[in-house]
C-alpha cells in the first residue's frame, strides 16, 4: 500500500473529526482547525490542497482558508508599534505576536462561529498584501473572499498559530538555557547586536496574551515541524524555505519583495518565537495563575518534515 501524502493524512484528521464534531454538538457552528508551520514549510500550499479537497467529490463542503498574516496591523499600525517601542526589535516589523489585529481577529472568529445560525449570513475575510512597502506589506482595503452560509470547516494557517503565553519562570529557564543554544547553533549574534533582549520577549509573551481569544474556536489542530538532526537547530531550514519563498513570490509579481539579506533579517525576528513559545501548542499552559489547557488536546496531529518538505512522522497529541 502506498504511503498517504501529507495532505491526505491531514485530509483523513479532519474529516474524522468533523463527523465527531457534528455528532456531538446541537450547534451549527462550523469545525475550526488551526496549522501551525514554520514560514516556508509549506503549510499554506498544504492548506490550499486540503482546501481543494474538502471541497470535492466526496466531501463537498463549503470551507474558509484564513491565514494569521492577514491579520497582521495595517502598514501604519505596524510603523506605529514599531516607533513606540523603538528599543523592542521583535516589533521592528511584522510577524511576533503584538503585530496582529486582535480585535479584528476576535471579531472575524466569532462571526464565522456563529454564520451559520446568526443574523449575519456572510463575512469577508480581511487580505495583507505582504509585497506592499518593499516588503513590509499593507492590509488592503477589499479583496479578500466573501465567506457566506452553511459553512462546514475553518482553517486558520499561521507560523505562530496556538502559540500560548508561557510562566516567568518558564521564559527566565528558556532565557538562560535554550536560547543561548540555539542562538550558538545558527550564529546568531549574543552580544549588543543580538535579535532581541530578554525585556522583547518578555513584551511580545505579555501580548500572546490576548491570542487566547482567537484560539478558544480550535478544537482540531495540525502542527508542521522540521524533523530534529543532532547537533543542528531545527530551525536552521527555515531560513532556506524563507528564501525560496520569497524568491517565488517576486517572480510571480514583477519582483517586489525582500532581498536575500533581507529575508534572513526577516527570519531571525521569528526564531525567538519558536524558542520561546513554539512548543505550547501541545501542552497545558498558565493564565492568570490558573493552569489551562489548549481546546486541542487529544484532537492534535504533528507532521513532521525533512528538508525537502517529505513526510517523515505522524504523531498525536
Amino acid at each position: 500500500m502506498a504511503a498517504r501524502s501529507a495532505t491526505q493524512v491531514i485530509l483523513d484528521h479532519v474529516v474524522a473529526n468533523l463527523s465527531s464534531h457534528r455528532s456531538s454538538t446541537l450547534l451549527a457552528s462550523p469545525l475550526f482547525v488551526a496549522i501551525q508551520g514554520p514560514q516556508g514549510s509549506g503549510k499554506t500550499y498544504l492548506t490550499s490542497q486540503l482546501k481543494k479537497m474538502l471541497t470535492s467529490e466526496p466531501h463537498s463542503l463549503n470551507v474558509a482558508v484564513l491565514s494569521i498574516d492577514d491579520l497582521y496591523l495595517p502598514h501604519d499600525g505596524l510603523k506605529r508599534l514599531a516607533d513606540q517601542h523603538r528599543s523592542n526589535k521583535l516589533w521592528q516589523g511584522r510577524g511576533q505576536p503584538g503585530t496582529h489585529d486582535i480585535p479584528l481577529g476576535a471579531r472575524l472568529m466569532q462571526a464565522l462561529h456563529e454564520i451559520n445560525v446568526g443574523e449575519q449570513a456572510e463575512v469577508e475575510l480581511p487580505v495583507f498584501d505582504k509585497s506592499l512597502y518593499n516588503g513590509e506589506g499593507d492590509r488592503l482595503v477589499h479583496g479578500g473572499d466573501i465567506i457566506r452560509a452553511p459553512l462546514d470547516v475553518v482553517l486558520l494557517e499561521g507560523w505562530c498559530t496556538g502559540f500560548y503565553p508561557i510562566s516567568s519562570m518558564e521564559l527566565e529557564k528558556s532565557w538562560s538555557t535554550r536560547w543561548p543554544q540555539e542562538m550558538a547553533r545558527l550564529g546568531l549574534d549574543a552580544g549588543p547586536d543580538s535579535v532581541c533582549r530578554k525585556e522583547d520577549v518578555i513584551m511580545v509573551n505579555e501580548a500572546l496574551k490576548q491570542y487566547v481569544d482567537l484560539w478558544k474556536y480550535f478544537t482540531v489542530f495540525v502542527q508542521i515541524t522540521p524533523t530534529v538532526i543532532a547537533g543542528r537547530s531545527p530551525y536552521e531550514i527555515v531560513y532556506k524555505w524563507r528564501r525560496q519563498q520569497e524568491h517565488h513570490m517576486k517572480a510571480q509579481n514583477g519582483g517586489r519583495g525582500m532581498s536575500d539579506e533581507g529575508v534572513k533579517h526577516f527570519v531571525d525576528r521569528y526564531i525567538p518565537g519558536y524558542v520561546f513559545f513554539g512548543e505550547g501548542v501541545s501542552k497545558p499552559f498558565e493564565m492568570q495563575g490558573d493552569v489551562k489547557h489548549p481546546p486541542w488536546l487529544g484532537n492534535g496531529l504533528r507532521l513532521v518534515i525533512g528538508e525537502e518538505r517529505e513526510l517523515v512522522a505522524v504523531e498525536e497529541f
